[in-house]
């Protein structure tokens, strides 16, 4: 078996359904499908049972401990020479497993087997317009810097959890992902590069990524990736870089110019108040129009502009709670919004 699809579910059986579809439907590939149910309330066992006859399906479901460890869980039980670690809210694209054998093909030698990799996502078509916004939001050159597998990108590529590959040797070699509650994918991609290997991106395997569905679960999933960034750092110091600095600066600089223009209003000066809000809807029309130009709607494009302000803020007041409270006060990890993590 080359491939084993490893896949943590909490919650999810109509996504399940969809993720399982698509790789019914893969034009190639040697690969067996494993789904973890991590002690869900409302399970996908049936969901899975009408695809034995279509995959080499198998299905698993034990108390809830969070996606890494349902993954590791997953990984013990695997048979795959590569383990594929997708989220539940992912579609895969009909070639994609053929996409990953041609990339590991060409990037690969008898001596130096490439370690691990990873791909892109992208809002497929039938996506409603507030979940194209907030996937514009995060591939966005404009507001994550294209570090989550753009072509312009202010950083190196780290995998992430919603489309991962690795060897399954060198998995189990670094003990598969740790119990950090969020931000354990750029964990476990950092432990990686730690060991020595280096993750590869396959710009020709990228999946569709649902993230989140409106706007309130969001901004939470942002605010607990501002605070695992300042977690990351603790974990593997010097590895904060400028481009997660940007949120915050965004978040203080909003914070001020909102500030700047209330006061100014109270005064009577209105050219004044204007003047000190025009950096923000500058910013505000390049992300309508560069969203409205690439997903070729008015409508996703004006949704996009609260979602990066959403992406950018939400970030940035985790990251400077979580500063405040690790860096200043000494405290230990924490996120904000744990018991809520699948939501």
């Amino acid at each position: 078996m080359k491939y084993s699809v490893i896949v943590p579910v909490y919650n999810r059986p109509d996504e399940v359904a969809e993720l399982l579809e698509s790789l019914a439907a893969q034009s190639s590939g040697d690969f067996e499908v494993i789904i973890v149910e991590d002690g869900s309330t409302v399970d996908c066992r049936d969901v899975c049972r009408s695809y034995e006859d279509r995959l080499d399906l198998k299905y698993f479901a034990k108390p809830n401990s969070g996606p890494g460890q349902s993954r590791n869980y997953g990984a013990e039980r695997a048979s795959g020479d590569y383990l594929l670690v997708v989220d539940s809210d992912v579609v895969l694209p009909h070639d994609y497993i053929k996409a990953v054998d041609e990339a590991l093909a060409s990037g690969s030698n008898d001596t130096t087997p490439i370690a691990a990799f990873g791909g892109p996502d992208a809002a497929h078509p039938a996506f409603t317009p507030v979940q194209k916004a907030i996937s514009y939001s995060m591939t966005s050159f404009f507001t994550t810097g294209g570090i989550r597998g753009g072509k312009k990108k202010l950083d190196k590529f780290y995998p992430r959890s919603f489309n991962m590959g690795i060897r399954a040797d060198v998995y189990r070699q670094l003990g598969g992902f740790t119990r950090m509650r969020f931000g354990e994918d750029i964990d476990f991609s950092y432990r990686i590069v730690e060991a020595g290997y280096e993750p590869q991106l396959f710009p020709g395997a990228w999946v569709w990524h649902k993230r989140r569905t409106d706007f309130r679960k969001f901004w939470r999933q942002v605010y607990n990736s501002g605070i695992a960034r300042i977690n990351l750092e603790k974990r593997h110091p010097g590895t904060l870089k400028l481009v997660h600095l940007l949120p915050t600066v965004f978040t203080l600089g909003v914070a001020t110019l909102l500030l700047l223009a209330v006061v100014l209003l109270a005064v009577g000066c209105w050219k004044g108040a204007l003047a000190a809000l025009s950096p923000l809807l500058l910013y505000s029309f390049i992300i309508f129009a560069d969203s409205s130009l690439a997903s070729k709607s008015l409508k996703v494009g004006l949704l996009s502009v609260p979602a990066a302000f959403i992406q950018l803020t939400g970030y940035g007041t985790g990251f400077i709670e979580s500063w405040w409270k690790r860096s200043v006060l000494g405290k230990d990890e924490f996120q904000a919004y744990e018991k809520t993590f699948y939501k």
